[in-house]
């Protein structure tokens, strides 16, 4: 499976990325934010050109595993929504089980409240470096299978869904037993079977066009972005055209 998109189309002003058609801006750029940010003014981030918001709800701990409510989760919810921005949400899951991994969607929906997303909830599943995290060693299947009962959860409530990874994490959920993983054809292949058809969030920073095997519909390009309203450096995002 090769990108539907040409890189070449991509078009940089500072650190603001657009993905440009014939003369027309066809991309969309976001932030990703949690209570790392502190305290966002979410009217002076839509006045500068921001057109969507990913907000961390909440995320597992990945020691004892304990379920946390991320403190701004819900004035950043509000606020963004109220400037004008489409908002998405994120949890960070550390789900060793499926089990787990419902009842992380679970907790997700009742901090949603039956709110009203315009973009998706993403399901963010990553190994702690140099820390011996609970979830470090999960295998691909039921990596793959908390993905899924996650997002099955959330679409079942009536919210899309995505899945957040950069290569090494996104290459978890493909099943180790495979023989063809070092081609990155097959990898690309393998990757929309495991995660059932379900779009991408791919992370990667430091490149001016993505470097990775696997299709995907928006790309974190930086975590070092500046953004009016927001007193720390953030991620931006770039949402591209559908396929």
């Amino acid at each position: 499976m090769s990108s539907p998109y040409t890189w070449s189309h991509l078009s940089w002003s500072s650190d603001r990325l657009s993905y440009v058609e014939d003369g027309q801006t066809v991309s969309r750029l976001g932030v990703d934010v949690s209570d790392h940010q502190g305290y966002i003014d979410w009217e002076a981030v839509a006045a500068d050109g921001i057109d969507f918001a990913m907000v961390r709800l909440g995320y597992r701990g990945y020691t004892e595993g304990a379920l946390n409510t991320d403190a701004y989760a819900a004035y950043n919810l509000e606020g963004a929504q109220a400037a004008g921005l489409d908002v998405g949400a994120y949890f960070f899951s550390q789900a060793t089980s499926v089990d787990e991994a419902r009842e992380e969607a679970a907790f997700v929906l009742g901090l949603l409240g039956g709110r009203t997303l315009e973009m998706p909830v993403a399901f963010d599943h990553e190994p702690i470096v140099g820390v011996a995290g609970r979830a470090n060693d999960v295998d691909s299947a039921t990596l793959a299978a908390c993905a899924a009962a996650f997002c099955e959860t959330l679409e079942d409530a009536g919210y899309a869904t995505i899945v957040y990874g950069n290569d090494q994490d996104l290459a978890r959920f493909i099943s180790t037993d495979s023989t063809m993983l070092g081609d990155a054809s097959s990898r690309a292949r393998a990757l929309p079977d495991a995660l059932g058809g379900r779009e991408v969030w791919f992370a990667a920073y430091g490149t001016a066009t993505p470097q990775t095997s696997f299709v995907f519909r928006m790309w974190q390009y930086t975590n070092a972005g500046t953004v009016a309203g927001i007193d720390t450096s953030v991620d931006l995002n770039i949402l591209l055209p559908a396929a």
